[in-house]
C-alpha cells in the first residue's frame, strides 16, 4: 500500500497529496476526463460554429477593442438565442455532461484506489469499473440533488419572508436580520452537504447505495476541516478558471477558440477537484478504519479484564 495513504492526514497534507497525485498521474487522469468530456466539448464548438460564431476572434460593436470584446459577450452570448435547434442541442449537451461527468470522477477514484493499494491499472480498466457502478451512481446522485435543492429552497423562503416583513416593520432590523439568517443558513447548509457529500465515494468504492449514511459516519468529527478543504479547492479552481477566461477573452472575444481553451482548462481544474475529493474520501476511510480497530482493541481489553 502507498505509504501516503497509511496514516490520517492534516489539512495541508491533503492539499499536498492532491497536487502530488495530480502531477504524477496527470496523463492518466487527464486522459480519463478527455475521453468522457472531449466529444462533448467538440460538439459544443461545432454548434457554436453553426450558430455563426467566429472561430478565432469574435468581436461586437465598439470603438475600442475592450468595447468590442465586451459587446461580443453581450450581443451574441455563447450561442444564437433565436435558434431553437441550437437551444435544444445546448440542453442535450448539458444533460450528457451531467450523466458522464460522475462516471469520469468514478474512474479517477478507482485509479487512485489502485494507487493506494500499489496495484497496476489501465485507463480502460478503471473506466470499465466506473461504468459497472453507473446505475447506483445515477440514482444516488439524483437523490443527493433532490436533498440539496430541498435544504436550499426552504432557507431561501425563510430569508425572503424575513427580509420582506422585517423591512415593513423596521427596514434596518429587517435587512440585518435577513443577512444574519442568510449567513447562518449558509453555514448550516454547507455543513450538512459536507457530511453527505461523500456518498459518492461510498457508492463507488464501498458499493453502498445511496451512501448517505456511510458518508455521515465517515465525516464525523471532521466536518469543519472538510468544508474548509472544499472552500480552498473551490477558490483554487475558480482562480485558475477566472484568470484563463480574462486573459484569453481580452483578445479572442467570445469566440469558439476561447470556448475550447476554457474547456481544456476546465478539464484541468476538474481533475484537481476529483483528485482532491478522492484523497479526502480515502483519508476518511483510513481514519474510520483506524477508529474501528481501536474500538475493537478496547472492547477486547475490557472483556479480558
Amino acid at each position: 500500500m502507498d505509504t501516503k495513504f497509511n496514516k490520517p492526514k492534516g489539512f495541508g497534507e491533503i492539499l499536498d497529496h492532491t497536487f502530488s497525485l495530480s502531477k504524477n498521474r496527470f496523463k492518466d487522469f487527464f486522459l480519463i476526463l478527455l475521453i468522457f468530456m472531449g466529444p462533448i466539448f467538440l460538439l459544443e464548438a461545432i454548434l457554436q460554429l453553426f450558430s455563426g460564431t467566429s472561430f478565432f476572434r469574435e468581436v461586437g460593436k465598439g470603438n475600442t477593442w475592450i468595447e468590442q470584446n465586451l459587446s461580443s459577450f453581450l450581443e451574441t452570448g455563447t450561442f444564437d438565442a433565436n435558434a431553437e435547434g441550437v437551444d435544444i442541442s445546448i440542453i442535450i449537451v448539458g444533460l450528457v455532461s451531467a450523466i458522464l461527468a460522475p462516471i469520469a470522477d468514478a474512474a479517477i477514484l478507482f485509479a487512485i484506489d489502485h494507487v493506494r493499494k500499489n496495484e497496476e491499472y489501465t485507463v480502460g480498466s478503471v473506466i470499465k469499473q466506473a461504468f459497472s457502478r453507473f446505475w447506483p451512481i445515477f440514482w444516488s446522485s439524483i437523490l443527493f440533488g433532490i436533498i440539496t435543492i430541498a435544504i436550499i429552497t426552504f432557507p431561501i423562503i425563510i430569508v425572503t419572508l424575513t427580509a420582506v416583513f422585517g423591512y415593513v416593520v423596521n427596514p434596518v432590523l429587517g435587512v440585518l436580520g435577513a443577512i444574519l439568517l442568510f449567513l447562518g443558513f449558509a453555514v448550516g447548509i454547507g455543513l450538512l452537504l459536507t457530511r453527505w457529500s461523500f456518498y459518492f465515494g461510498s457508492v463507488v468504492l464501498d458499493k453502498e447505495s445511496p451512501g448517505l449514511g456511510r458518508s455521515w459516519r465517515l465525516s464525523r468529527k471532521r466536518t469543519w476541516a472538510l468544508m474548509g478543504l472544499y472552500i480552498v479547492f473551490h477558490l483554487i479552481v475558480s482562480s485558475i478558471s477566472f484568470a484563463i477566461q480574462i486573459t484569453f477573452s481580452s483578445f479572442l472575444g467570445n469566440s469558439v477558440l476561447l470556448t475550447l481553451i476554457v474547456n481544456i482548462a476546465t478539464l484541468f481544474t476538474t481533475m484537481i477537484s476529483s483528485v482532491g475529493y478522492a484523497v479526502m474520501f480515502l483519508d476518511l476511510k483510513t481514519r474510520h478504519d483506524a477508529d474501528d480497530l481501536k474500538e475493537m482493541i478496547e472492547d477486547y481489553n475490557t472483556k479480558t479484564i
